[in-house]
C-alpha cells in the first residue's frame, strides 16, 4: 500500500497530485528548485527537497537526485508528473531499482513510445528521420523533436531554404527543454483535426479507452483549448481511434495512464504518437467520465485491477489554458506578481500560483488550466467564456481575451475548427478592444482618493484634470473636472467614484467598473492599464532602432559574423533568447547598419534591457 508520494515536477500538476493524494490520506513530498522555495507546490506539500542544479529548470531534469529525496524523505512511491522526466525510462528505472513504486507504465513500454520516430514504427509508419531526403514535393514538413511535447522542438516548414534554420531551431529547443536534441521530420498536413484518445491499463491486462479529446486549437504547435469528447466524428471513426489506441497499449504491455494522439484528415485517423504520461488536459476526461485519474493511477501502481468495461461519458467538459503572454508583444512570456487569481463558482481551476506569487522565467508561462463540464457542448462552451470574462486576474498581461473570442467563435461553436484556426484567425482574435471608459474609471478612482477635505472643488475658474495610461501599447489620455458636486467627466454621469469602485452612467445605462491599483498597475474589470507619468522619464529614453529584450530571459545564440558595423537587412535574425524554454528570435526592424551589439551569448538580460541598435539606411 502506498503511504507517501513524491511528484517528481513542479507547479501546477505537483498541485493536482497532490489534491489527490491528500482525499487518500497519502503524505506528499515536493522537490524544487531554489528559485522555487516559497512555490504553491512546495509549501502544499508535507514536505519538500530542495534540488542543487545548474538553473532552476535543469534542477527537475535530475533523476538521480529525486530518487534520493525520495529515499530521503521517506517517500515510497514516485508520481512523475507531465514533462520533465515522466517519460525518462531510465528514470523510471532508477526508481524502480531503490525500492519504490513508479507511479507509471513499465520503463521497457516508455522507452518504446518515449521517441515518436520509433513509436512510428512500432505502429508500421515510417517518418522521415533524415532531412536530406525532404524535396519539395515534400512539402510542408513538420519538423518534429522526437522526445517531448507541449509544442517544443517544432516548426513548420513551407520552403526548402527555410529547412537547415528550423531543424538548428528545433534542435536547439528540444536540447533546452528535453535534454535530447534528436529531431525527425514527417510530413505536415494541412487543416485537420488533433484528436487524441485517453487510456488506462492495468497489470491485470484490461485497458480502457476513454473516449476522445479534441485538442486542434493550438498557436505554436501548443494546445490553448480542449475539449471531451470530440465533436462532429462518427461512431465508426470513434471505434476505429478507440480500437488503434488499445492497439498502441497492448503493442508495448502498457500499464497506467496515457494519451495516444491522432490527426484526423478527410475522415481518417493518422497516428502521430503515443505520451506516456497523464496530459495537461486530462481534467476534460475526468468531467465527462466522472472520475480521477490520478487515484486511478494510484490503484494501478497498488496492483488493483480496473472494471471490466470504463464508466459511461456523460455530458461535455471543454478546457481552457490561461497564459502569461501578451499579444502586443508578439506573445512573449510575461513575468511578475500574480496578485489576484479567481474564477466564478462552478468552473474548475488547476493551477501551481496563488495570490502574491512570482511568475519568473525558467518554466512554462501557463498559469492555470479553467474547465466547465456541462449537460451539452453549447453550455460548457458558454460556461466557460463566460466565467473567463468574469475571471479577476491580477498580474501580468494574459491570453484571457484570446481564449473567450475563441470559444465565441463561430467556427469553434459550431464545431468545425482545425489546427489551423489560429492561422486564420488569430489577428482577428487578438485585435485590441481596451473598454474606452476603462481609462476614465482608473483615473476617476484614482482621483477620489486625492480629493480632500473639500473633494477637490477649487473657487476658482480651472482647466481640466489630465491623466494618461497604456493599454494595450497604446497610450490613452483622459480629462475630468474636480466641482462643488463631485468628479465630473464630459459625456458621462458619475454615479460614484471611489478607490475600488466607479459606476457611470452613459445613455441612461449604469455600468460597474470594480479597480484594483498595484503600484502604477490598474486592473479596470478585465481591462489592464499602465499609469503613466505625466512627463516622460529621460532615462528611459532609447536612440531610434534600439531593440529592446521583450522579455526577461538569455541570450543564447548571435547570428553568425554579426558585429558592430555589419550591414544588416529588415527582419534580418540577429540574435534568439530562450525564455520559458522556448526561443525568441530578435530581428532587424529595418534595413541598415548595426551600430551597437551590446550583449553575448549566455549573458542574461532583464525586460526592456538593450540588446542592439540598427541606424536606418
Amino acid at each position: 500500500m502506498i503511504t507517501s508520494v513524491l511528484v517528481a515536477n513542479r507547479g501546477e500538476i505537483a498541485c493536482r497530485v497532490f489534491r489527490t493524494c491528500r482525499q487518500w490520506g497519502i503524505r506528499t513530498v515536493a522537490v524544487h528548485s531554489a528559485a522555487d522555495a516559497n512555490a504553491l507546490h512546495a509549501r502544499e506539500a508535507d514536505a519538500a527537497v530542495r534540488l542543487p542544479g545548474a538553473s532552476p529548470a535543469d534542477t527537475y531534469l535530475r533523476g538521480d537526485l529525486i530518487v534520493k529525496a525520495a529515499v530521503a524523505a521517506g517517500a515510497d512511491a514516485v508520481h512523475p508528473g507531465y514533462g520533465f522526466l515522466s517519460e525518462n525510462a531510465d528514470f523510471a528505472r532508477a526508481v524502480r531499482d531503490a525500492g519504490l513504486v513508479w507511479i507509471g507504465p513499465p520503463p521497457e513500454a516508455v522507452e518504446a513510445m518515449a521517441s515518436k520516430t520509433r513509436a512510428k514504427e512500432l505502429m508500421g509508419i515510417a517518418p522521415l528521420t533524415d532531412p536530406t531526403d525532404v524535396t519539395e514535393a515534400d512539402l510542408p514538413v513538420l519538423v518534429k523533436a522526437a522526445a517531448g511535447g507541449g509544442g517544443r522542438g517544432m516548426r513548420v516548414v513551407r520552403d526548402l531554404a527555410d529547412l537547415d534554420a528550423a531543424l538548428t531551431a528545433a534542435r536547439a529547443e528540444a536540447t533546452s527543454a528535453f535534454g535530447d536534441g534528436e529531431v525527425f521530420v514527417e510530413p505536415y498536413l494541412e487543416n485537420g483535426r488533433h484528436v487524441e484518445v485517453q487510456i488506462l491499463a492495468d497489470t491485470h491486462g484490461t485497458v480502457w479507452a476513454l473516449g476522445t479529446r479534441d485538442c486542434s486549437l493550438q498557436r505554436r504547435h501548443q494546445k490553448v483549448i480542449e475539449e471531451a469528447p470530440a465533436p462532429g466524428l462518427t461512431p465508426e471513426l470513434t471505434a476505429e481511434l478507440h480500437d488503434l489506441a488499445v492497439r498502441a497499449a497492448r503493442a508495448v504491455d502498457y500499464v497506467g495512464a496515457g494519451t495516444v494522439e491522432f490527426l484526423v484528415a478527410d475522415g481518417r485517423a493518422h497516428f502521430l504518437e503515443m505520451n506516456t504520461r497523464l496530459q495537461v488536459e486530462h481534467p476534460v476526461t475526468e468531467a465527462v467520465f466522472g472520475i480521477d485519474l490520478v487515484a486511478l493511477q494510484l490503484r494501478v501502481a497498488e496492483g488493483h485491477a480496473l472494471e471490466a468495461d470504463p464508466p459511461r461519458a456523460r455530458g461535455h467538459a471543454v478546457e481552457a489554458r490561461l497564459y502569461a503572454e501578451d499579444p502586443a508583444s508578439g506573445w512573449a512570456p510575461q513575468t511578475g506578481r500574480l496578485h489576484r487569481l479567481a474564477v466564478p463558482d462552478g468552473i474548475r481551476l488547476d493551477t501551481g500560483y496563488t495570490d502574491g506569487d512570482d511568475i519568473g522565467v525558467h518554466y512554462d508561462p501557463m498559469l492555470a488550466k479553467a474547465v466547465a463540464h456541462a449537460p451539452t457542448r453549447a453550455e460548457a462552451v458558454r460556461r466557460l467564456a463566460g466565467a473567463l470574462e468574469r475571471a479577476v486576474i491580477h498580474g501580468p498581461v494574459t491570453n484571457r481575451d484570446l481564449l473567450v473570442r475563441s470559444l465565441r467563435h463561430e467556427e469553434f461553436t459550431s464545431g468545425r475548427m482545425d489546427t489551423g484556426f489560429y492561422d486564420r484567425h488569430l489577428t482577428d482574435l487578438t485585435r485590441s478592444t481596451p473598454d474606452p471608459l476603462a481609462p476614465l474609471a482608473a483615473a476617476l478612482a484614482d482621483a477620489s482618493t486625492r480629493t480632500g477635505r473639500f473633494g477637490g472643488w477649487r473657487n476658482l475658474p480651472s482647466g481640466p484634470q489630465v491623466k494618461r495610461y497604456a493599454v494595450a501599447g497604446e497610450e490613452h489620455e483622459v480629462r475630468y473636472h474636480h466641482t462643488r458636486t463631485g468628479l465630473t467627466a464630459e459625456g458621462v454621469h458619475v454615479v460614484r467614484a471611489d478607490p475600488g469602485l466607479v459606476v457611470l452612467e452613459t445613455d441612461g445605462v449604469q455600468r460597474r467598473f470594480d479597480i484594483a491599483r498595484y503600484g502604477d498597475r490598474v486592473h479596470v474589470n478585465a481591462t489592464a492599464l499602465t499609469a503613466l507619468p505625466r512627463f516622460p522619464d529621460p532615462a528611459t529614453q532609447h536612440a531610434p532602432g534600439s531593440l529592446l529584450a521583450p522579455m526577461p530571459g538569455t541570450v543564447v545564440r548571435i547570428a553568425e559574423g554579426l558585429t558592430e558595423g555589419t550591414t544588416v537587412q529588415a527582419g534580418q535574425p540577429l540574435l534568439w533568447l530562450e525564455a520559458m524554454k522556448m526561443e525568441h528570435r530578435i530581428t532587424a526592424p529595418v534595413t541598415g547598419k548595426l551600430t551597437a551589439l551590446p550583449v553575448g551569448v549566455g549573458r542574461q538580460v532583464e525586460m526592456g534591457a538593450l540588446l542592439a541598435v540598427v541606424e536606418s539606411d
